[in-house]
């Protein structure tokens, strides 16, 4: 068919769903017409039949039918003084190869459907002394705070791709949650599937693993947990401490069995992504951290919870 394209994904679009995609680099494509072109196979991915759901994974192969018409025209906007002193406030670790930010909650990492303000579109206020700008390499929930890494060049980019995809990297989330669990030490396996527009533990669902420590805990009603993904499924933490009966402070989604009513507390998501170890990918020994934003602090003070970090 003439103008049919096949697009390569990129790094910076690793494990975004092909909707979103479509919606990203087509914005004029409306959603009944995609799911059209992807019932007659018009769209695919590296040859094969694909769903709007489906998460792409950087290098893969889009077929695109002609979409002229519904094409996103390179944008040329500056990015205000303002956007660009806030994004450079988030750099902790910089060098030649990476640069790591401390996200704040509330700003997306990519952008969408009423979402105008976010990280990849401030990306260019971080090129410093470089021509190109750096290039995500992996997400963080909007509503997660803390690390969130960028790649300086391709080399890197494809390194850290790679290991994120594969979870090689070891990365240590802190949450503060209502109820104490079972075991001060545990490991949840409960496999996750989306319905009924949330993630949940599901039969049959993709496997999903989650380690964690209790760090400390208010009787048994709160308690600060340090948690790590073994592997990457959306809302992963969020919906592993709901299923074991600790859900995270400030979740509007994954809340348990009620809200929690208590005015104590911003409300606010109480999860931090806040270490990561990227040691395996550099060669040496490196580990950066990212401190916890004032209302999680100011919540852990209001309980007379300790944390050192």
């Amino acid at each position: 068919m003439s103008g049919v394209e096949i697009v390569k994904v990129k790094n910076e679009d690793e494990g975004i769903r092909l909707n979103r995609w479509f919606l990203k680099y087509y914005p004029g494509l409306s959603l009944g017409r995609l799911q059209k072109l992807l019932r007659t196979k018009q769209i695919k991915v590296d040859g094969q039949r694909a769903e709007a759901n489906t998460r792409l994974i950087a290098g893969t192969e889009i077929r695109v039918p002609p979409l002229d018409n519904e094409k996103k025209m390179p944008e040329h906007t500056e990015i205000s003084a303002y956007d660009a002193r806030f994004i450079e406030d988030m750099v902790i670790y910089k060098d030649d190869n990476l640069i790591v930010l401390n996200k704040p909650s509330g700003l997306a990492v990519q952008g969408g459907t009423n979402t105008q303000r976010h990280i990849d579109g401030m990306l260019d206020a971080l090129k410093f002394d470089n021509d190109e700008r750096p290039k995500l390499v992996h997400r963080i929930d909007k509503d997660t705070s803390g690390v969130l890494v960028l790649a300086r060049n391709r080399k890197t980019a494809d390194l850290l791709t790679k290991a994120f995809r594969e979870h090689t990297l070891k990365k240590t989330y802190l949450a503060l949650v209502r109820g104490v669990p079972a075991k001060e030490y545990g490991e949840i396996k409960a496999p996750l599937e989306k319905a009924d527009g949330r993630v949940q533990v599901l039969e049959g669902g993709k496997p999903a693993v989650t380690e964690y420590q209790v760090l400390d805990c208010v009787s048994d009603k709160y308690a600060l947990l340090a948690a790590s993904p073994l592997t990457g499924r959306t809302h992963q933490i969020r919906a592993h401490l709901e299923f074991i009966g600790t859900p995270i402070l400030g979740d509007g989604k994954y809340f348990g069995t009620e809200r929690e009513k208590s005015g104590m507390f911003v409300h606010k998501l109480h999860l931090h992504a806040y270490k990561i170890d990227l040691s395996s990918v550099y060669g040496r020994k490196l580990i950066v951290q990212a401190k916890l934003p004032g209302y999680f602090k100011d919540s852990l003070s209001t309980l007379g919870l300790n944390f050192r970090g």
